[in-house]
C-alpha cells in the first residue's frame, strides 16, 4: 500500500449528504476483483448520461477538478452496501483523501485499508474547505498526516483527529497483509516450534 504522509492537490467540492457506495461505484461495475480500472466508473451515474456522455455540470467533469486528489463531501459519506470497490474507485481516480462531517463505518474502515485518509470535521470547518475548493485549480489544499493539519490556499490551518494506530499504518503504508508480514519473525518462530512439538500437522 502506498504511504500517506503529505498530500497537496486540488480539492473537489461535493456537498451532498448520504452519498452511498452505489453512487460511488454502481453495482454493474462490481464484476472485477482488480483494484485498477475503476476510476473511470467513479460516480458513474452522476458523471455520465445513459448513453455515456459526460455531464458537464458534475464537479469531476469540470476542467478545474479533473485531477482532484481530495474530496470535500457531506454527511454520512459511503453509506449503503459494504463494497470495497468504492475506495478502490476513488483511489484509481486519484483521490487519496475524503473530508466529511461523518462517514459510514464500513466505508471509513475500508479507506484506511486501501491507503485513503478519511477525515471527520465539524460542519463549520467543512464549509470553510468547501469555500476553498470552490476556487478550483488555483486553490490547492495540503493535508499533513504527521501534523494532523489541513492547510488552505490562504495559509489557514485546520487540525483533525485520527486514531494513532491507523495513522501509523497510513504513514508506513501498512495494510492488513503488511501488518502480518511485520510479524514474520514471530510467525516463523511459532511454526518452527510447532513442527518440533507436533510434526504430524506438517506430514
Amino acid at each position: 500500500m502506498e504511504k500517506f504522509t503529505v498530500l497537496t492537490g486540488v480539492a473537489a467540492p461535493l456537498p451532498m449528504i448520504n452519498i452511498d457506495t452505489d453512487m460511488i461505484i454502481p453495482k454493474q461495475h462490481l464484476k472485477t476483483i482488480k483494484r485498477t480500472g475503476l476510476g473511470k466508473a467513479l460516480f458513474d451515474e452522476m458523471r455520465y448520461t445513459p448513453d455515456g456522455k459526460e455531464r458537464p455540470e458534475f464537479v469531476l467533469n469540470k476542467p478545474a477538478y479533473r485531477n482532484a486528489k481530495i474530496l470535500i463531501a457531506g454527511e454520512n459519506f459511503g453509506c449503503g452496501s459494504s463494497r470495497e470497490h468504492a475506495p478502490w474507485a476513488l483511489l484509481d481516480f486519484g483521490i487519496r483523501c475524503v473530508i466529511a462531517p461523518s462517514f459510514a463505518d464500513i466505508f471509513y474502515n475500508n479507506c484506511f485499508k486501501n491507503g485513503i485518509l478519511p477525515i471527520v470535521l465539524p460542519q463549520e470547518e467543512i464549509d470553510k474547505l468547501l469555500d476553498d475548493a470552490s476556487r478550483g485549480a488555483n486553490a490547492t489544499i495540503t493535508v499533513d498526516l504527521e501534523k494532523q493539519a489541513i492547510t488552505g490556499p490562504d495559509g489557514g490551518s485546520i487540525k483533525f483527529d485520527i486514531d494513532p494506530f491507523r495513522k501509523n499504518c497510513l504513514i508506513n503504508g501498512l495494510d492488513d497483509i503488511g501488518l502480518t508480514l511485520g510479524k514474520k519473525a514471530a510467525v516463523d518462530d511459532f511454526e518452527a516450534k510447532q513442527k518440533k512439538g507436533q510434526p504430524w500437522l506438517y506430514a
